[in-house]
């Protein structure tokens, strides 16, 4: 048996940094990463055998925990009849089916293989659509590592964007804008400046790549307003927040808080691929048929809408449809934020935390008074060598969170009360250290 140390001495031989997913490094908390060999229910285990509580869940996908027995079965028939035919699929209509009928603002989508895929296609599609070119992201929010979307503008309003990762000349980036999220001021001296150039605007509802940041219902609903007022796109990249903070995604959340609101496109992954590659965007039918072949936005891929995934992906929909399902998955989140919370108390240590369905997040923040953080330069002002003690501390009683502050925690539907006072009670302890 190869230890986890001797793996990754082996995988950085062949594989940049030894991993290929960069987070996955534990670059940013220091150590060893853990090589998992199997996993089931709310359980991974690693190379040496070492079994830990999962709150990572493949980073989302994993809502009803590994090795669901009805999702096993759907994968295995399907894999069965064949893994890829390069032609359409009676599963790829089931599955475009079930999403839109849990999604009320899609009335077509198209099925891809990433998150990166579909939200780089959402772009060209909402510029193809409207004849413009500039985008809106904000800052903290990431949407794949599409050349477009890799900018980080400088404060205030940049009208040139400058790139974040090499590789991707300024020129590719010019016509992407940074803001500060949770920032309406900022929000509406943009559109003011350049509201009529803007073709969409992408925003993740509830941030979980700056950890767990929302967007507040003032923001939301001038964000809403301004894109409506000059003929933009609001673009909901729900790949993370998608069928797992409720069955309509983050968008269903804001609509029980503003009337009628409905973002014009919206971006998918993790849960509705059930853990297989699968991702897929989507908005009325006016606007996606500017896709080929009815329109000129070029989009393909050869693995689009793969049977094996569709398989897994409409399998997964079908239990978390189940009557009571978000309700018993939220509180059991809820109880475990609420639990880490009390024993951070209790320790003296500054904690917030919070949570919507089966996502969660939490700092240490670096008052004892500090609010949840509402934006990047909020997020970066906790205690990250705090974090890192703890995540070490965690990981050492076996709960496995994610290896960097700025990643949000998910809890599945097989994570059992159990699991949730072990959790507690091992960071009770990781806090004491």
């Amino acid at each position: 048996m190869s230890s986890n140390e001797q793996l990754f001495q082996r995988a950085q031989g062949v594989i940049p940094g030894g991993v290929n997913s960069p987070v996955r490094a534990f670059r940013a908390v220091g150590g060893t990463p853990r090589f998992i060999q199997r996993a089931q229910g709310a359980y991974m285990w690693d190379a040496e055998g070492t079994k830990y509580i999962d709150y990572i869940g493949s980073w989302g996908p994993m809502i009803l925990g590994h090795g669901h027995p009805a999702v096993l079965d759907a994968v295995h028939q399907a894999a069965a009849d064949g893994f890829s035919f390069g032609a359409p699929t009676e599963r790829e209509v089931q599955l475009a089916e079930a999403i839109i009928a849990l999604v009320p603002s899609v009335e077509q989508v198209r099925l891809v293989s990433s998150g990166t895929e579909a939200g780089m296609s959402a772009i060209r599609l909402a510029r193809g659509a409207t004849g413009r070119s500039k985008i809106v992201k904000f800052e903290g929010c990431y949407h794949g590592h599409a050349d477009a979307l890799l900018v980080k503008a400088g404060s205030g309003l940049a009208t040139f964007g400058h790139p974040t990762s090499a590789g991707v000349p300024p020129e590719v980036v010019q016509h992407t804008l940074v803001l500060e999220y949770n920032n309406i001021e900022e929000l509406e001296a943009c559109f003011k400046a350049q509201g009529d150039e803007i073709a969409c605007v992408m925003i993740e509802p509830i941030c979980g790549n700056m950890n767990f940041v929302r967007a507040s219902v003032p923001f939301m609903k001038r964000l809403r307003e301004l894109c409506t007022q000059h003929g933009a796109m609001l673009a909901f990249d729900e790949v993370m927040t998608g069928f797992r903070v409720a069955l309509g995604g983050a968008q269903s959340v804001y609509a029980k808080l503003i009337p009628g609101f409905q973002p014009d496109m919206s971006v998918f992954g993790k849960v509705i691929g059930g853990g297989m590659p699968l991702a897929a965007f989507g908005s009325s039918k006016k606007v996606m048929s500017q896709l080929a072949p009815l329109g000129p936005v070029y989009q393909a891929g050869t693995l689009s809408g793969n049977p094996v995934a569709t398989a897994c992906g409409l399998a997964t929909l079908k239990e978390i449809s189940k009557p009571g399902f978000y309700e018993a998955l939220g509180a059991r989140t809820q109880s475990m934020v609420a639990g880490l919370t009390k024993v951070a108390q209790a320790a003296g240590v500054p904690f917030v935390g919070d949570s919507e369905g089966g996502m969660f997040g939490f700092f240490f923040s670096a008052t004892a008074t500090s609010p949840q953080p509402q934006n990047y330069g909020e997020v970066m002002a906790t205690d990250k060598d705090r974090f890192n003690r703890f995540f070490h501390g965690m990981l050492n009683r076996g709960v496995y969170l994610a290896p960097a502050l700025y990643e949000a925690g998910f809890v599945s539907a097989a994570h059992t009360e159990a699991d949730i006072a072990a959790t507690v009670a091992a960071a009770a302890e990781a806090l004491q250290d």
